[in-house]
């Protein structure tokens, strides 16, 4: 769980949890030994997980969720508890959900939307008010509100945050004289000369174009004609040297066939854990700075284990879990305070100040805009 003094490993904790469970230790040791603080939350979160065990929520929930983003034995331990087996579905760009949940008959239980996209949603009519007695795992006073706060519509909550980060780029420095890019122009530009052949950008207009667009230094959301104009002709000069256009580019990194990636964070600390030539960066021009949430979507199959699934995943001690294996910061204070300071101070997860300031989250805008959709579309068929 942690290093710090203040607290004490999950495996002791659980394994006093289970002595005073079974009597052999006082209320008094167990709180002594384990900490109050703690002690009241991850007791409050079994009591839940045993009344969630108690009730019958069916034998699956369907979760539409973003690449190498859960751990799956996080997973294997809520169908352990309830009986439900999570059935998930990838996707690689908010366009693609949105289309699908328009085109209707998805059997989406829960789904994983990034900030910009949920006033679309809420207007569109495809995602519903969550009930909060259903999650009680979610406390509102415990989340960061810059990044929690998008999923709350004209006072109703939408969305609860599951986590957030950046986009940047990850470098096999091995094939670059042991330096990572910095830059956005560094990227394109290589793409085309030393990178040509080895490179992927995201199956995703909003990073894809608005990293061309910092190219040129305009923002990242523009929706600006000319300034279109000119990330279009910048990524039809690239598309000949890409070696793919995909949001699920661990395997070509990994394999070696791909030497550059457009990549987020969780991405980039997972590859930089295994393979440490693989450095993630942030171009100093800027870019995306995000948070993503989980939803459920009106007509929910299986409601009941949507918000079941939710509030499990919500539980500070599985939500711990969840944030070492994909490698996102979360914005839950109660997870943060059982991470280590070593943790909470790599640079891959929080950036310096100078480089966070100039990120952009994703405006609304960005998402229906019929200009940039057709420019995705003329960049993928060229």
């Amino acid at each position: 769980m942690t290093d710090r003094n203040d607290f004490i490993s999950r495996e002791k904790f659980m394994q006093e949890l289970m002595r005073y469970k079974k009597g052999s230790v006082s209320r008094r040791h167990f709180l002594g030994v384990t900490g109050l603080g703690l002690a009241t939350s991850v007791l409050g979160a079994t009591l839940g997980r045993q009344a969630m065990a108690q009730t019958n929520i069916g034998d699956r929930v369907v979760l539409a969720s973003w690449p190498n983003y859960h751990d799956p034995a996080d997973f294997d331990s809520f169908k352990a508890l309830t009986g439900a087996a999570v059935d998930l579905n990838v996707f690689g760009s908010n366009e693609e959900m949105l289309a699908k949940l328009q085109a209707g008959g998805t059997g989406w239980d829960v789904f994983v939307p990034t900030n910009y996209t949920i006033s679309t949603y809420v207007e569109l009519g495809l995602i519903e008010p969550l009930d909060m007695s259903l999650i009680p795992n979610y406390d509102p006073a415990s989340f960061d509100p810059r990044f929690a706060g998008p999923g709350t519509v004209d006072g109703k909550i939408y969305a609860v945050s599951k986590d957030w980060g950046t986009t940047g780029m990850a470098t096999n420095t091995a094939n670059n004289g042991g330096k990572a890019l910095t830059s956005w122009k560094e990227f394109w530009d290589m793409t085309q000369a030393e990178f040509s052949g080895r490179t992927t950008v995201h199956d995703y207009q909003l990073t894809t174009i608005g990293n061309a667009l910092k190219y040129f230094g305009y923002s990242f959301n523009s929706i600006d004609p000319k300034e279109l104009a000119d990330a279009e002709k910048l990524l039809l000069a690239v598309k000949p040297h890409l070696f793919a256009i995909t949001s699920d580019y661990q395997p070509a990194m990994r394999n070696g066939d791909a030497w550059l990636a457009m990549c987020w964070t969780g991405d980039g600390k997972q590859l930089n854990r295994d393979m440490p030539e693989i450095e993630y960066t942030l171009g100093k021009e800027g870019g995306e700075i995000w948070s993503d949430f989980y939803a459920v979507p009106v007509g929910a199959p299986h409601r009941e284990a949507a918000y079941a699934l939710i509030n499990y995943l919500l539980d500070p001690a599985i939500n711990m879990k969840e944030t070492l294996f994909h490698g996102q910061p979360v914005a839950d204070a109660r997870v943060n305070a059982m991470l280590t300071p070593e943790r909470l101070a790599d640079p891959i997860l929080y950036p310096a100040a100078d480089l966070l300031s100039a990120l952009e989250f994703g405006a609304a805008q960005t998402l229906t805009n019929p200009d940039r959709a057709e420019l995705m579309a003329r960049f993928k068929s060229a």
